[in-house]
């Protein structure tokens, strides 16, 4: 059950920076849930568990006796409820009682020259079990882990031998109870120290950067400590998105945020408008946020073509100057498009320039004008049967010459041409599609359940409880 409350944690993965670009919580609903999982997950198991093979020898009295308990499996468990909490500044606490193991396996012996064997069944009665693990950063941007708190106790065992000699060896068996037991205890924490201390040397190699696409990847370390309270355990991440050949750090900071504690959820996520305007930067630094529209890409039935002709309703002397001429638009962003979080508002401020060509027989190019647009769009968000919808309005547009070849010439019309084209074709086709709803990505075998979003000033936040299939886990 271990690994399960941990994965939860390290899937969460000192950074650079003092504000953190997202923030995750993992609530005690959501620990005790991990929890559950994990002990329906290692009740799976059982029967596919190695149990180490126990050799040693007892003094009976009459000689000594040398035993060995081979191919042992678990034959019957009964595996309680562990009880998990948060340890304020600490980390995790784990303890159970009343845990019960039968197994079985087969037994040889040697006293003196005589050797017989067979099978046995042994019980292990009563045992609990209590453990401490530190969450910590390792300074690398890793989550760290160690154990520093165990104990165990057996309440008792009981044996069986079948076989062989075993109805001489039955009665001797007391001697060897106590000794099989100390045998077992002692291998119980050392056991728990060598799986946490297995686990410190995976994290410590665990990625803190993914190439999200071939332009893009994000740094997600640990900005700071893992902030562990009595009800939540809290971890910083940098996040950052840069382009996959320009390292270049954003040319803004990171402002501080706290997430709005959602004890009835199981998780709770915070994305910052600095992460999401990260992303924006990396493109926009790369050159990506462009693109060259051509008559072809204009719908057939579209009675405006993209040509000089068309244009003379707007620009009356460009098709005196250039009869009856193709052209070719360049649009592209002469800003960094940014995203701002409101409360329950979400907006976008975008800057486009676009170039006007025109082609000439040749299939060179002439250059016309330049028109420079800034945008600003409203949108509202909620998620809805786990997913993304809302509505997208736009609230201003403007439309200035940048730069002229063809001579002076009035925006007023194509600005309001534009204004039809953004709320009468391409808004009512991003509203269809958020008003059906976004699917929100899934994670291998996790659903999410009884998800909501909040956009709160600087930030968005998503609180979540989750279903992990065992069964899709499995394939």
């Amino acid at each position: 059950m271990l690994p399960s409350l941990l994965v939860l944690l390290t899937l969460m993965p000192h950074a650079f920076a003092i504000n953190p670009g997202i923030k995750a919580s993992l609530s005690d609903k959501g620990l005790k849930y991990g929890s559950h999982v994990g002990a329906s997950w290692l009740l799976e198991k059982t029967g596919q568990m190695v149990i180490p093979d126990v050799a040693g020898e007892i003094d009976i009295g009459i000689g000594t006796v040398h035993y060995w308990l081979t191919s042992m499996k678990i034959s019957q468990i009964n595996l309680p409820e562990p009880t998990v909490t948060f340890m304020e500044k600490v980390g995790i606490k784990v303890s159970m009682e009343n845990l019960n193991v039968a197994v079985h396996g087969n037994w040889n012996t040697k006293f003196s020259f005589i050797k017989d064997g067979g099978t046995f069944d042994l019980a292990v009665i009563n045992v609990g079990l209590s453990t401490v693990i530190q969450l910590g950063s390792d300074g690398k941007g890793h989550l760290s882990v160690a154990n520093v708190q165990c104990s165990s106790s057996i309440g008792g065992i009981d044996a069986s031998f079948h076989g062989g000699g075993s109805f001489i060896f039955q009665p001797f068996v007391h001697f060897f109870k106590s000794k099989i037991l100390n045998q077992i205890q002692e291998k119980i924490c050392p056991g728990i120290e060598k799986y946490v201390n297995d686990l410190e040397s995976q994290l410590e190699k665990m990625q803190v950067s993914f190439q999200v696409n071939r332009n893009l990847s994000i740094e997600l370390p640990l900005v700071l400590p893992p902030i562990i309270q009595s009800s939540d355990v809290e971890v910083d991440l940098k996040g950052v998105f840069y382009g996959a050949r320009n390292h270049t750090d954003p040319p803004f900071a990171a402002g501080p945020f706290q997430l709005v504690q959602q004890s009835d959820l199981m998780l709770t996520v915070g994305l910052s408008e600095f992460t999401i305007n990260s992303a924006s930067f990396a493109y926009y630094s790369a050159g990506l946020l462009q693109i060259l529209i051509t008559d072809d890409m204009i719908p057939k039935a579209s009675p405006f073509r993209l040509n000089t002709t068309s244009f003379g309703t707007l620009i009356p002397q460009l098709p005196k100057m250039y009869p009856n001429m193709l052209m070719l638009l360049r649009a592209y962003a002469a800003q960094t498009p940014t995203v701002s979080f409101h409360p329950d508002t979400t907006t976008l401020n975008v800057f486009v320039s676009t170039k006007a060509y025109g082609i000439k027989p040749n299939a060179t190019y002439i250059p016309f004008f330049r028109l420079d647009m800034n945008a600003t769009l409203s949108s509202k968000f909620f998620i809805s049967d786990e997913k993304l919808s809302g509505s997208t309005a736009l609230d201003n547009l403007t439309l200035t010459v940048g730069a002229t070849e063809i001579g002076p010439f009035q925006t007023e019309s194509l600005q309001k041409l534009l204004q039809i084209g953004i709320k009468s074709y391409l808004l009512p086709l991003l509203n269809k599609k958020l008003k059906d709803g976004i699917p929100l990505p899934t994670v291998h075998n996790v659903q999410w359940v009884n998800s909501m979003l909040k956009v709160n000033k600087g930030f968005v936040e998503i609180a979540t409880d989750t279903k992990i299939s065992l069964q899709a886990a499995k394939s």
